[in-house]
């Protein structure tokens, strides 16, 4: 079940602070996951490896990561969400 984030502008369904599951995917190569897991990092202090769970696609193409972050607000959200999407790795962000 993927989780998103009401438009900006209207009020949040999400209550701060709390776990939040965001899901990354883009191609397989050697750096995603730690790529993915310095950009987290910068927006979520406390995330750490072990927080991020790795599945590869059926043939191997595409790598998806579930990284569950401490949502403390919004904004937070906001900009990691932004950041995540910009990052020439990543294909999808929900």
């Amino acid at each position: 079940m993927a989780t998103t984030l009401p438009p900006a502008g209207t009020e949040s369904l999400i209550e701060y602070p709390s776990d939040f599951p965001i899901k990354v995917m883009g191609p397989t190569h050697i750096d995603f996951a730690p790529t993915i897991l310095a950009l987290v990092v910068k927006h979520d202090p406390t995330f750490h490896a072990g927080k991020m769970e790795e599945r590869p696609s059926a043939k191997g193409n595409y790598t998806g990561l579930t990284v569950t972050v401490r949502a403390t607000s919004r904004p937070q959200l906001d900009a990691l969400y932004t950041e995540l999407s910009a990052h020439p790795m990543v294909k999808i962000v929900m």
